[in-house]
């Protein structure tokens, strides 16, 4: 019997406009009356879904989970109150950033606990990000300082191609050794820095150890390379149809439905009710 439910947003849960079908909201509602958690994982901070959560009937409910920034802060929905916080060390972020915002074609984004920081942004990632109901604020100037007292949960840059997120992930690589990083690329744009063992898996087994649920009680829903360590991490990896060739590949069950045809309401009802 499965007892959670963890799930990416984008291009997983939502449809490609960045809202939630009634179909998977409907869904969702029916697992959680069972006694299912549903927890959306996502590389996102908590602040953007906090409506879809209202639609799925989990926003500011005790006992009902949510996991941000590909693992960095796992939270308890009510009050949003953190449980876990994974953020970098700050040496580290630094420079990261750093490498990120001498590129100028990236857009270097800054996820602190609360708040999305973006240096250089771009009309085409602006855009995406408004679609999907993020909301961020603007760095005018490089400087890294200003947030020497937060916590960092994850430094991202968006590129407009694989090769340049492949290049920006080598620059990266020569400034902090490649031992104290997870990378991952994620939505066709970005490339993501998160600090060694943290992830979208090791939150997901983080959480359900906090909860008393296996592994292989877990239910993971991806389609991008950050989400496959989260479908390793359970006992039922799925993909949803639009996913990626190396997540379907690692994938137990491929839904037939595409993010946009409520692939999530399928999951649900062959599995949980």
């Amino acid at each position: 019997m499965y007892k959670m439910i963890v799930c990416d947003l984008d291009e997983t849960l939502m449809n490609d406009d960045g809202t939630l079908s009634d179909k998977n909201a409907a869904a969702i509602q029916a697992a959680t009356a069972k006694g299912v958690y549903f927890v959306p994982n996502s590389g996102r901070s908590y602040t953007s879904f906090q409506n879809d959560l209202e639609k799925m009937h989990l926003r500011d409910q005790a006992g009902q989970y949510s996991i941000s920034y590909n693992g960095g802060l796992i939270l308890e929905n009510a009050g949003n109150r953190p449980i876990a916080v994974n953020a970098m060390p700050y040496a580290m972020a630094k420079a990261v950033f750093e490498t990120g915002a001498a590129d100028t074609q990236a857009a270097t984004h800054v996820y602190t606990q609360d708040v999305l920081y973006i240096y250089n942004p771009t009309p085409d990632d602006s855009a995406y990000l408004t679609n999907r109901g993020v909301s961020f604020e603007v760095l005018k100037t490089p400087d890294f300082e200003q947030f020497k007292d937060m916590n960092i949960m994850k430094v991202i840059m968006a590129l407009p191609t694989m090769t340049a997120r492949k290049a920006m992930r080598s620059a990266v690589e020569k400034q902090v050794d490649p031992t104290e990083l997870a990378v991952t690329y994620s939505s066709g744009r970005y490339v993501e820095f998160n600090r060694a063992g943290v992830d979208k898996g090791s939150a997901s087994v983080q959480l359900g150890k906090l909860l008393g649920i296996k592994p292989a009680e877990i239910i993971a829903a991806g389609d991008n390379s950050n989400d496959l360590p989260m479908l390793r991490a359970v006992g039922l990896p799925v993909s949803v149809a639009n996913g990626l060739d190396v997540v379907k590949s690692v994938a137990k069950y491929v839904t037939t439905a595409d993010n946009n045809q409520d692939a999530i309401a399928e999951i649900i009802n062959k599995f949980i009710l």
